[in-house]
């Protein structure tokens, strides 16, 4: 092994990242793990840190929050879990947590152990990378108790199985791929919405009924659905919720919104529960949710073959490093229904 790691920094907002090199990490708490990554996956939070001024991002940083690969070292509590050699997958917090060692976008990277799990001999770390923040996102707002506050999903649960239903908008995005499973797992009817394109993709993850965002009046076309059984809320995937607090507004329940965009004022009309899903607090806030995702369901249900690997990966660049700027370019150009991956070199 190395005795050198490489980052890709981002000095500021606005700039190109710049890659530097610095020792591998070797002193690490009793709850870390050092991967050693063969694949990142680009998120459209990288995207945004890079190019605009967020309030509670200190630069300069190392972007990146998914990786695949294997464990390098292991800090002592961790040892329960995991082994040098483990392949794994892992969220990385750098951003979240102001530890630039702990961002996604270098050759070795810290992870805390508890948001990292192994994944089937069976499963390629492309694929693999695919999942970390999408699904830790999706089961933030679906199973927090200050969000939806829905039951842990299993795989055990029958579909269908609760009688109740959940508005899930922008099913086809990397967040939405994740929570229609979920949902699934958990025993609820998922309704959700996507351009007529991606309807076949949506209802091969489970989607029950679908619902094409672009239709005039597609608001009322949900509302009728929702309102013939009892629904338990709506999780804004994807896109400005204006569109999910209408919904919420229209329908004769009582409808709490999760949403994984900002909610300007103005926008929730009276009498309707809004809130953004507020990711930026470190692995804290997600050990809340924990047995939905690394440390219960996710693993148990790769090992069975249960859980899709959505949105697919698309690799962009085997360049290792050089390549993340590519895919966050072609990111920032648009894409539906798939996730850009580069693989190390």
């Amino acid at each position: 092994m190395t005795n050198m790691n490489r980052s890709l920094w981002q000095d500021e907002a606005g700039v190109l990242g710049v890659i530097r090199e610095s020792p591998i990490p070797s002193q690490i708490a009793d709850k870390q793990i050092v991967v050693k990554v063969h694949v990142w996956a680009v998120n459209p939070a990288d995207a945004v840190v890079q190019d605009i001024p967020l309030p509670f991002i200190k630069y300069p940083l190392t972007l990146g929050e998914d990786v695949a690969g294997t464990v390098e070292s292991v800090g002592s509590a961790a040892t329960a879990k995991f082994q040098p050699g483990d392949r794994v997958l892992g969220l990385a917090l750098g951003a979240a947590v102001a530890k630039p060692e702990q961002g996604a976008f270098q050759d070795y990277v810290v992870l805390d152990y508890s948001m990292a799990c192994k994944i089937p001999d069976s499963m390629s770390f492309t694929n693999a990378s695919v999942f970390p923040l999408c699904i830790a996102t999706a089961a933030y707002g679906l199973f927090s108790k200050d969000y939806l506050d829905l039951p842990f999903p299993t795989t055990t649960t029958a579909p269908n199985s609760t009688g109740k239903s959940i508005l899930i908008w922008g099913g086809s995005s990397g967040v939405g791929s994740n929570a229609i499973q979920l949902c699934k797992a958990t025993g609820f009817e998922v309704l959700t919405t996507c351009s007529a394109h991606n309807a076949e993709y949506v209802r091969g993850l489970g989607a029950d009924k679908v619902f094409y965002y672009t239709d005039a009046d597609v608001i009322d076309q949900v509302v009728v659905e929702l309102d013939k059984s009892e629904c338990i809320g709506i999780f804004q995937a994807a896109g400005e919720p204006g569109p999910s607090c209408q919904v919420a507004h229209k329908s004769r329940q009582t409808l709490r919104v999760a949403a994984s965009n900002p909610v300007p004022e103005g926008t929730v009309p009276e009498g309707v529960e809004a809130n953004m899903i507020f990711a930026s607090g470190g692995a804290v806030i997600y050990y809340e949710i924990n047995k939905a995702t690394f440390a219960g369901y996710l693993p148990e249900a790769l090992a069975q073959g249960t859980y899709q690997v959505a949105p697919a990966p698309e690799i962009v660049s085997t360049k290792g490093l050089e390549g993340i700027q590519e895919a966050l370019d072609l990111l920032k150009k648009g894409v539906s229904a798939k996730k850009l991956v580069v693989v190390a070199n």
